[in-house]
């Protein structure tokens, strides 16, 4: 699904040379290379703050806790999305309160929103699903009205372009209260283990944040918050830095493949390739088709007989999932959702995809369809 290994090629001198540079300051946690990928990303999303944290699900604990979110609090998410959305919830002893998406683009519907909020809601996870963002402006007015936070869980759109009714932008993630973000090594901007990072442009809500981050403290032994330890590591922001600094070729790379997918199955039986959505531009950190008419789970299995890798995200929603099985929720309560679990498979996408690649991806793709449908 994504080659690293070929990435790495096209920048291994610059990867190297910063790698050992860490290895010889021998500053390997809270180095000079963590603050420099701090401001650097800071002012590619033009944001004031962005916090810096072990991984992705710590992200989203930190942005929560600095939000002083108690016990019993519900907060809002999609039930079409990897399970560190809820799984944090859960963990802090809220109530994740779950609402369906939208077909065309897989994000978290609006009108299904508002209909899910009660005095007890705090707050609104949005997930910006496959590399574009979930409607902001909509999701943004209604948690206004409602005195709720927005989090925005940025883990797969970092890079793509939130655009308000009016034509301005802001970059994803840099729009709520907090936006968060994985650096897992399969993301458009991933690092060689494990990382993480918050933004927000609230003063009070950054320094909060940040002693969440290292063990509640503010001066060091004193601890003036409940905390976490989660730090992003000095080896793993120096490749970041270089990363960072490829990250918007990396999404012109994988738009152009998406544009070959699309063309290639434009006009073909049964594939119902990705909506890009008026209100955001697209990073693609998966390309997801849905499948109607032919067995996508065979078609699959089929791909990875002829070496080409192939993802279903998500199989089973979460509020199908045994971990999360609550008496609020039953199967059919979220028919669209439902719907996209049992249709959507996603294809290789990578800024390394060859011509010749892709060809061969989109052939056997249309072979299966063809003689499935025959």
């Amino acid at each position: 699904m994504v080659d690293l290994g070929s990435q790495y090629e096209k920048i291994q001198n610059e990867i190297d040379a910063a790698v050992l540079d860490v290895v010889r300051s021998t500053a390997y946690i809270n180095g000079p290379e963590v603050k420099l990928f701090q401001e650097e990303l800071e002012a590619y999303l033009g944001v004031k703050h962005v916090i810096p944290c072990a991984n992705g699900t710590d992200a989203l604990q930190i942005a929560m806790m600095a939000l002083d979110l108690k016990p019993g609090d519900e907060v809002i998410a999609p039930s079409f999305t990897f399970v560190a959305t809820a799984e944090v919830i859960a963990l802090l002893g809220l109530t994740p309160v779950l609402v369906d998406c939208e077909l065309g683009t897989f994000n978290l519907d609006p009108e299904k929103l508002e209909q899910a909020i009660t005095p007890k809601t705090k707050a609104i996870v949005p997930v910006h699903l496959f590399g574009q963002c979930a409607n902001l402006e909509a999701i943004s007015t209604i948690a206004k009205k409602h005195n709720l936070f927005v989090i925005e869980d940025n883990a797969q759109a970092i890079g793509a372009d939130y655009i308000f009714g009016n034509g301005t932008r802001k970059k994803a993630g840099s729009v709520g209260h907090f936006g968060t973000t994985s650096f897992f090594p399969s993301k458009n901007l991933g690092c060689y283990g494990d990382g993480g990072a918050l933004f927000t442009n609230d003063d009070e809500l950054a320094a909060k944040a940040r002693s969440v981050a290292n063990h509640g403290m503010t001066v060091r032994y004193y601890h003036d918050h409940i905390g976490v330890n989660s730090r992003l590591d000095s080896i793993q922001a120096a490749i970041l830095r270089i990363k960072l600094r490829h990250l918007n070729a990396y999404c012109d790379g994988r738009r152009a493949a998406a544009d070959f997918y699309d063309k290639a199955f434009e006009s073909l039986p049964g594939v119902i390739t990705p909506e890009r959505a008026l209100n955001s531009t697209h990073v693609f950190h998966q390309y997801t088709l849905r499948i109607q008419g032919v067995d996508r789970d065979k078609l699959r299995d089929y791909l990875g007989e002829r070496d080409i890798p192939a993802m279903i995200y998500y199989p089973v929603p979460l509020h199908m999932q045994k971990a999360y099985l609550d008496d609020r929720y039953k199967q059919g309560d979220f028919p669209i959702t439902e719907q996209l679990a049992a249709e959507v498979i996603s294809l290789p996408m990578h800024t390394e995809l060859s011509a010749d690649q892709l060809e061969h991806i989109v052939t056997e793709v249309r072979n299966f369809i063809e003689k499935a449908g025959a």
